[in-house]
Parts: structure tokens; C-alpha cells; sequence
């Protein structure tokens, strides 16, 4: 009976995990990077997890929010000015969009600004200590910050990634032929002539350059925080991920090689959709057979900071038929700007549900993913305007499946927006697409939700996902590529070509001096 008892402790420690792993979530940005963690950690917790979700406490979401959460909060606030330096950062980083100027640097600032406060958060020991002694199962990080990376190492726990954007933004080791893998910023589709495989090329190790100096904006923190020998690389923890869960899906993104350790789970904001408040209602009963339009370009975009860019917008939404209910704060609207007669401004719209009504036309929107996947969930064609980050390269997909179109910021007049809009409402080819894409995605065997959840379950029973990644993880980048393999056949080839020259000149000085003997 002992041994017996012996060889079920194994199976009985792995049942107590999937009954209730202790997991940690972590989430140092705001908006959807805060959405979607919030709801994967909700979603572990309603799976019988026993969750702890580490938060910033001063990246607040839109207004409107619902929290229905269950999960435990440990809530961390960065010192003294910081917000208010990351914050001034980034409206900077909108305000050079909206001019169609994107500059890289605009973006490492941010970076070093976050790689900063981790610093001071991988100080505070009355957070990172109890966090530590709890010994978590396993640690839920955002494949987007650097930060939770070096959280879950700090921890010596194993990690999970959640990319909350496509492809492209950082690299974790998947295969990238760039002969039909668009490199990120590269404005490319999957289809590319020559030319466009060439500057997929250049751009490709333009990306590696741009990873490599972005990761290294967290030097100064890895130095202070690990002592010397057991520092760790950003790059190779990565690659140390058990999993990688991205927030897209085959409906959107270009097919591409994929390892089996990565997951799609698009759509995981998915919920049943709820019946939309009455003043919503009434105002959309009033265009009839005409329907409505939803605008929203993200959580970060406060648009009535930029009069100009309003003021086209607004001039825009008069020339439509439709209603358009845009998220715009009404208590910050300009007073010399007359609002068109068809248009509805709030602070907060319930944005699944009004993509799910039957009179929605279309969805004007940043491009942000977890809105795309909303669009495609509900069958919305949309008018993209693209900022900065992921949303480019977003919309550009959107663009190349016909579901939809964009306009660049720096185009952004009244007129060419209408015609944009009346342009995807119009042509059915759109709605076509985006409803063949909604079909894409609803009938996968399981949900966003499942698959989260039942891959987590596996690495927590299996001990891990070994067995899910490539050898090429353990190998330097020069037997990735076979360059050992390719220099020891130039040199074998070019050493036989040189001997059969030697031989070759050999026998033709023998011949030679064999004639030279007969003439004499």
C-alpha cells in the first residue's frame, strides 16, 4: 500500500493544482492591456484559480468600467511625479500621430520612463516580499512589458505570456520567412512583389535593431535588481515563457507559422451581449432604416484636445444619414464648435453591445485590437484611423480582408472621412467580409476563454511546456540558420575546388614535360 500510495502523490498533487492553482496576473499599463488582463485573470478565478491580479493603481480605464471582479487586487502606486511625466509623454506621443509623425524615439521615452518605475517597484519589498513567500503555481505576464517579465523571474516562478497585440510588436522565437511575414511598421500585407519583399528584408532587421534597443532601455534595472552571474536577458525570458496567448485570430491576422506553445485567444473580451441603455435606444430609433455609426479611438485618445482634428470629425458625421454615437466628453466640448444634429456624445458607450445591435452601419475606430475583434465578433465593417503602436499594422489587415478601410491622421479632413464612411456602408463587399471573418472566428471547436484555460490547466499538469518548444530555443542564433553548416560546405567546396585546380595544374605540367622529352 506504501508504494501505491507513493506513485499517486504525483496525480494527486496535479489534481489539487487544477482544482486551484495559485496564479498571479500582472498588469503594469492601463487601458485594453488592463481590459484584457482583467478579464483573463476573472476568467482563471471563475475556473476555480485562486487569483491575484498586481495592478498600477493610477492607470485608470474609461469611464464606465464595470468591475465585476472576484479575483484578489494588490495595488501598487509609482512615487511622486511619475504619472504625471509618463502621462505628459504619451499625450505627446498622440498629439505627434495625429500630425502623422511617429518617430521611434517618442516611444523608447515611455519605455525608459516604465523601465524606471519597475525599478521601484522591484524595490518595494512590502510588495515584491509577500508575493514571493505566497509561491505561486504560475505567473500571468503581458507579453508587451518588459517589467512583468522581470517580476515573474524575480519570483523564480514559471510564466505564462499574454500578447495583448499581433505579431510584431516584440519577438518570442517564431519562425518569421520574410517572404510573405509583413516586419512590423513595414505597411506590408502577406502579398509582396519583389520590391516588397526587399523592403520587407530591410525592414525586418530594422525591427531586430528597434527590439534590441528597446529591450536594452531595461539594462539599468536588470543590473540593479539581479546580482552578477544571474542576470537574466529580455530577450531569452521571452523565450522562457511555458506559453504565448495573442489576442488575435485566424479571421484577422495573415496566416503565418505558429510553435506549438502559441495560442490564439481573440475575442477573449467576448461576453453575452446585454440590452443597451434606453437613451441609447432612443436615439438610434430615430434614424429608422438608416441605422447608426459608433465611434471610438481608444481609451487613451482624448480627441477634444485637438479642436482641429474635432472639428473635421464633426463636419464629417453632419454629411451622413445615420446616427453617430461617438465617445467624446460632452462636458469638454468646445463651445465654438456646433455639434451636428445627428450626433450623440458620451463619456462611456457600452461597445459590444451597440456593435451587436442589428441597426449598426459601421464602426469608426483606432484600430485597437481588442475593438477589431469586437467588430469581426459582431460582423461590423469599420473606417479605421490608425495612431501609433499596433494600430498601423492593425488596420492594414483590416484593409487587405476588406473589412474596411483607413485614413491616415494626416488626411483627416471632413470630406475625404465621408466619402470614407458612405464608402463602406455602400459597397456590400465589406459587410461580406467582415461577416465571412465573423463566422471564421465564432466556429472554432472552443472559445477564447477555453482555450486560456485549458492550456493553462495543461502546463500546470504536465509541469511545465518543454515539450511545446523547439530545441532552437537552446541553440545560438548560427545553428538556427545553419551558418556553421553553410561555412563548412563553402570551405569543403571551395577546398576541393582549389585541389582539383592543384591536380589539374599537376598532370598539365606532366603532360607538358612528357612531350618536351619526346621532342628531344
Amino acid at each position: 500500500m506504501t508504494g501505491q500510495a507513493l506513485l499517486l502523490l504525483p496525480l494527486l498533487h496535479w489534481l489539487q493544482l487544477l482544482e486551484g492553482a495559485k496564479i498571479l496576473t500582472l498588469s503594469l499599463y492601463g487601458g485594453s492591456h488592463y481590459l484584457l488582463m482583467d478579464r483573463a485573470s476573472q476568467i482563471l478565478q471563475d475556473h476555480g484559480h485562486n487569483v491575484t491580479f498586481l495592478q498600477h493603481n493610477e492607470f485608470h480605464v474609461v469611464s464606465g468600467f464595470k468591475k465585476e471582479k472576484t479575483y484578489q487586487s494588490v495595488l501598487w502606486t509609482p512615487p511622486g511625479d511619475y504619472h504625471q511625466e509618463f502621462k505628459k509623454n504619451l499625450e505627446f506621443c498622440i498629439k505627434e500621430a495625429f500630425l502623422g509623425r511617429r518617430p521611434v524615439m517618442n516611444l523608447l521615452k515611455l519605455v525608459k520612463l516604465h523601465a524606471t518605475q519597475c525599478s521601484h517597484l522591484l524595490r518595494r519589498t512590502d510588495i515584491m516580499g509577500p508575493l514571493k513567500n505566497e509561491s505561486f503555481d504560475l505567473v500571468v505576464v503581458d507579453g508587451t512589458d518588459s517589467c512583468t517579465f522581470l517580476i515573474a523571474e524575480k519570483l523564480a516562478r514559471p510564466f505564462v505570456s499574454i500578447l495583448g497585440t499581433t505579431f510584431g510588436v516584440t519577438s518570442f522565437g517564431l519562425p518569421e520567412p520574410v517572404s510573405y511575414v509583413p516586419a512590423f511598421y513595414s505597411s506590408l500585407t502577406d502579398h509582396m512583389d519583389f520590391w516588397g519583399r526587399m523592403t520587407n528584408l530591410l525592414m525586418f532587421f530594422i525591427s531586430t535593431l528597434r527590439d534590441w534597443y528597446t529591450l536594452a532601455q531595461f539594462d539599468g534595472t536588470i543590473r540593479e535588481h539581479f546580482p552578477e552571474g544571474a542576470r537574466p536577458e529580455l530577450f531569452h525570458l521571452q523565450r522562457k515563457a511555458e506559453l504565448w496567448f495573442v489576442n488575435s485570430d485566424f479571421a484577422f491576422d495573415f496566416a503565418q507559422p505558429l510553435l506549438p506553445n502559441t495560442v490564439y485567444i481573440g475575442g477573449l473580451l467576448d461576453k453575452p451581449v446585454e440590452q443597451i441603455p434606453q437613451e441609447f435606444e432612443n436615439f438610434i430609433a430615430q434614424f429608422g432604416d438608416k441605422g447608426f455609426i459608433i465611434v471610438a479611438l481608444g481609451s487613451l485618445v482624448n480627441i477634444v484636445q485637438y479642436p482641429e482634428v474635432l472639428k473635421e470629425m464633426n463636419s464629417a458625421f453632419a454629411q451622413l444619414p445615420q446616427g453617430v454615437i461617438w465617445k467624446c466628453s460632452p462636458s469638454l466640448w468646445p463651445k465654438d464648435i456646433k455639434l451636428a444634429a445627428n450626433v450623440k456624445i458620451v463619456d462611456w458607450l457600452p461597445q459590444s453591445d451597440l456593435l451587436a445591435h442589428p441597426s449598426i452601419r459601421l464602426f469608426v475606430t483606432h484600430g485597437g485590437l481588442n475593438s477589431v475583434m469586437e467588430s469581426i465578433q459582431h460582423g461590423v465593417p469599420m473606417v479605421g484611423i490608425p495612431l501609433f503602436a499596433d494600430q498601423p499594422g492593425n488596420i492594414i489587415r483590416v484593409e487587405a480582408k476588406n473589412l474596411g478601410v483607413s485614413i491616415l491622421t494626416e488626411e483627416l479632413k471632413a470630406d475625404t472621412l465621408a466619402l470614407k464612411m458612405k464608402q463602406v456602408i455602400r459597397e456590400k463587399r465589406y459587410k461580406s467580409a467582415v461577416l465571412a471573418a465573423s463566422i471564421i472566428k465564432r466556429s472554432h471547436p472552443l472559445t477564447p476563454a477555453q482555450r486560456l484555460v485549458g492550456w493553462i490547466d495543461h502546463i500546470l499538469q504536465t509541469g511545465g511546456a518543454a515539450h511545446l518548444k523547439p530545441h532552437a530555443f537552446q541553440q545560438p542564433w548560427y545553428e538556427q540558420y545553419l551558418l556553421d553548416v553553410f561555412l563548412f560546405l563553402l570551405v569543403v567546396t571551395l577546398g576541393t575546388m582549389w585541389l582539383c585546380g592543384k591536380l589539374l595544374g599537376l598532370v598539365v605540367r606532366r603532360l607538358c614535360g612528357a612531350r618536351k622529352l619526346k621532342k628531344a
